[in-house]
C-alpha cells in the first residue's frame, strides 16, 4: 500500500498494466492513462507517479496532462460517469427535461457524485451525435433520442444503442453503411472492400497521387486543402519512410457534427484501407488514428478492424504482398479536449503532451507528428478519395461542379424531420437539402440555419437558395466547414443558442493564448446576460470589438473562429443584442 496527503492507494492491480508500458516512452502516455483510470475510477497522484516512472515522463507533465482532459480525473469520482448534451441541437430537441429527469432520479447535480461513490453526473458539450438529439453516455453506452419517459431504462443500461442515420443519394461515400457488418472483415469485401488498395497498389506512388489530384477532393474538415497535393509535398519531404506519418484526425468535437462517427462506427475497414492507400502514396510507415474520448464506440469498432486488417495482411509488413511497403496503424483515444480537433494540437496529445497548437509554419507535411514529415486528414477526406478511386475519377468528377466535383457529406440536425447525415452532389442548394431531410417539421418556418458549425456562421430564410459549393460558399460568405447544417424554427430563441455556443468555446479554449481565452469568457459572460437578462445598449459593440480582437490575433483556428457564428448572428438580427 502506498501512502500521500490525500488517500492510500492500493497499486497491485496496477503492476501488470505498467510491465506491458514498460520500455515503451511518453506516446504512450494517453493509452496508459485511459488503462489505469479504468481499474481506479480516477487517477490519484501515486498512479499517476507510477505512470511517469514507467514511461520516464516527470510528474509534472503527467499530472498536466490529466488536468488538461476534462475525461481524466485527478479526485475521486463514480466508477461510472453520466454525461448527457446540452449544446444547441440536443437543447431543441428537449434536453433539458431529460437532464431534469435524470437529475431528479439520482438526486444528482452537475459534477456531483452520488454517496455510494458509483456514479457521476455531468452536463457536457456535444456527444457527436446530434442526428439523434437528445443524447447521452452511460458510461461508454451511447444513447440517443432520449426522452424523460426512458431515463430509468437508460440509467440502468438497457436502453438501446442507436444507430447513424444515413440518407441521400448517391452513396459512394456512405454505400457500405447500414449494408455491412462493421465487425467483419469478410463482409467489407464482399462489398468491394480492399479493392481500392489493389488496385492503387499496381499504380506508381506519382500516377496515385496524379488520380486524387484530378478528383479535385479538398480537406472535408474545413481548410478545404487539396488532398493530392498534400500528400505530394510530404511525399516529397526529407526522410525515409520509417520518418513518415499518416495521421487520421478523427477528434470530431464541434457542435453539429457527426458524418466521421458514423462512418468509424459503420463502415471502419473504410478507413483503415484508405489510411493505408495513403501511406501508400505518401511513402510512409506509420498510421494513426485519433478518435475523441467521447466516441467509445468508434474507437472499439476500428481497433476492430484494424486487428482484423493485421492479421488478414492488410497492414504490417509487405502488405497484401508488395515487397518493401510497410505500414501499420496506432489508435489513440482522446479524453475530452476539442482543441485536439486542430492538427497541431492533435500532434502534441498523440506525443503524450498538453493539446496546445503549435505556431505555424513549419507545416505538418515537413514538421508534423514528432517534428517529422506527416499527412493528416479527417475520416471523410480520406474515404472520400477512397470512394473516388472506387468509382473511377471520371465518374466521380461527373457529378458536382468543376470546381467542386463529386459528392460533399452533410449532417443535419434541429428543426428538421429526418436528422441525419447526407451524402449528396456539390451544387444542390440548401433548401434542396432541407427538402431531402422533410423540411421542418409541424409545418414552421425556417427561422436560421447555422452553416459549417459552432465556427459557422448564421443565414436567414433568403440565402436557402445558395448552391453548396466551394464556389458558391465563398462569394456568399457561407462557409461549409464540417458540413453542418442546423435548422432553428420561428420559434426558436436564438439569444440562447448563442449563448450554448458561446458557453461551448469558452469551455473548449486551451488557454495557450490570452485573445482566445478572454476573449470566448467575455463573449460567454454577455451572451449569458443577454439570454438570460435581456439586452443591454453597449453589448452589440462590445461583442464586435471582442470578436474581432480573438479573429485577428488568436494564435489558432479554435479562437479565429470563435466568434464567427455570433458576429454572423447580429448583423442579420441586430435586435438580439441591441435595444430596440
Amino acid at each position: 500500500m502506498v501512502t500521500n496527503t490525500t488517500t492510500t492507494v492500493d497499486l497491485s492491480p496496477l503492476l501488470p498494466v505498467l510491465e506491458k508500458y514498460h520500455g515503451r516512452q511518453r506516446d504512450a502516455l494517453l493509452p496508459l492513462l485511459h488503462e489505469a483510470q479504468a481499474l481506479y475510477g480516477w487517477l490519484p497522484r501515486d498512479v499517476q507517479q507510477a505512470i511517469g516512472e514507467t514511461l520516464r515522463v516527470p510528474l509534472a507533465d503527467v499530472h498536466g496532462v490529466v488536468e488538461f482532459y476534462t475525461m481524466f480525473y485527478n479526485e475521486p469520482t463514480g466508477r461510472r460517469v453520466v454525461r448527457v448534451c446540452e449544446d444547441p441541437a440536443c437543447h431543441l430537441a428537449g434536453a433539458e427535461a431529460v437532464m431534469a429527469a435524470i437529475e431528479r432520479q439520482l438526486g444528482l447535480a452537475h459534477g456531483q457524485t452520488g454517496r455510494d461513490g458509483r456514479i457521476t453526473y455531468e452536463r457536457v458539450p456535444c456527444l457527436g451525435m446530434c442526428e439523434l438529439a437528445p443524447a447521452a453516455l452511460n458510461g461508454q453506452r451511447p444513447a440517443g433520442e432520449l426522452a424523460p419517459a426512458g431515463v430509468a431504462e437508460f440509467l440502468a443500461g438497457t436502453y438501446p444503442e442507436p444507430t447513424a442515420k444515413v440518407y441521400g443519394q448517391p452513396l459512394w461515400v456512405l454505400g457500405r453503411l447500414g449494408q455491412v457488418d462493421p465487425a467483419s472483415l469478410a463482409d467489407y469485401e464482399a462489398h468491394g472492400g480492399y479493392q481500392g488498395l489493389r488496385h492503387a497498389l499496381e499504380m506508381a506512388p506519382e500516377e496515385l497521387m496524379a488520380e486524387v489530384e484530378r478528383s479535385g477532393i479538398l480537406g472535408r474538415g474545413g481548410a478545404m486543402f487539396p488532398l493530392g497535393r498534400k500528400w505530394r509535398f510530404t511525399r516529397g519531404a526529407p526522410g525515409g519512410p520509417e520518418q513518415k506519418h499518416i495521421v487520421v484526425n478523427a477528434d470530431e468535437s464541434e457542435p453539429g457534427t457527426f458524418k466521421d462517427r458514423c462512418l468509424m462506427e459503420e463502415d471502419p475497414f473504410a478507413i483503415v484501407e484508405a489510411a493505408t492507400l495513403a501511406a501508400y502514396a505518401v511513402g510512409a510507415e506509420n498510421g494513426w488514428i485519433f478518435i475523441r474520448g467521447e466516441y467509445p464506440r468508434s474507437f472499439a469498432r476500428l481497433q476492430e478492424a484494424a486487428n482484423q486488417a493485421r492479421a488478414a495482411g492488410y497492414l504490417g509488413r509487405d502488405v497484401l504482398g508488395r515487397d518493401g511497403f510497410h505500414f501499420d496503424i496506432e489508435l489513440r483515444l482522446g479524453a475530452g479536449a476539442y482543441i485536439c480537433g486542430e492538427e497541431t494540437a492533435l500532434f502534441e496529445a498523440i506525443e503524450g503532451k498538453r493539446g496546445f497548437p503549435r505556431i505555424k509554419p513549419p507545416f505538418p507535411v515537413t514538421h508534423g507528428l514528432f517534428h517529422q514529415p506527416t499527412a493528416i486528414s479527417n475520416v471523410e477526406t480520406l474515404v472520400a478519395a477512397l470512394a473516388a478511386l472506387n468509382a473511377g475519377v471520371d465518374a466521380w468528377r461527373s457529378l458536382g461542379t468543376e470546381q467542386s466535383p463529386g459528392t460533399k457529406l452533410f449532417c443535419l440536425s434541429g428543426h428538421v424531420s429526418r436528422p441525419g447525415v447526407y451524402e449528396v452532389p456539390f451544387g444542390i442548394t440548401i433548401r434542396e437539402l432541407l427538402d431531402l431531410a422533410g423540411g421542418v417539421p409541424g409545418g414552421k418556418q425556417v427561422q436560421a440555419v447555422l452553416m459549417g458549425g459552432a465556427a459557422g456562421v448564421f443565414i436567414g430564410p433568403e440565402q436557402l437558395g445558395t448552391p453548396l459549393t466551394y464556389e458558391d460558399a465563398r462569394a456568399n460568405g457561407i462557409p461549409l466547414g464540417s458540413g453542418v447544417v442546423m435548422v432553428f424554427n420561428e420559434t426558436a430563441d436564438l439569444r440562447q443558442a448563442l449563448y450554448q455556443l458561446s458557453r461551448f468555446f469558452a469551455h473548449e479554449s486551451c488557454g495557450k493564448c490570452f485573445p482566445c481565452q478572454l476573449g470566448t469568457q467575455r463573449q460567454m459572460e454577455i451572451l449569458r446576460r443577454v439570454a438570460h437578462n435581456g439586452v443591454y445598449p453597449a453589448d452589440k459593440q462590445t461583442l464586435l470589438d471582442v470578436g474581432f480582437t480573438m479573429t485577428e490575433t488568436s494564435l489558432c483556428g479554435l479562437g479565429q473562429t470563435a466568434a464567427s457564428a455570433v458576429v454572423s448572428a447580429i448583423r442579420l438580427w441586430p435586435e438580439l443584442v441591441e435595444q430596440v
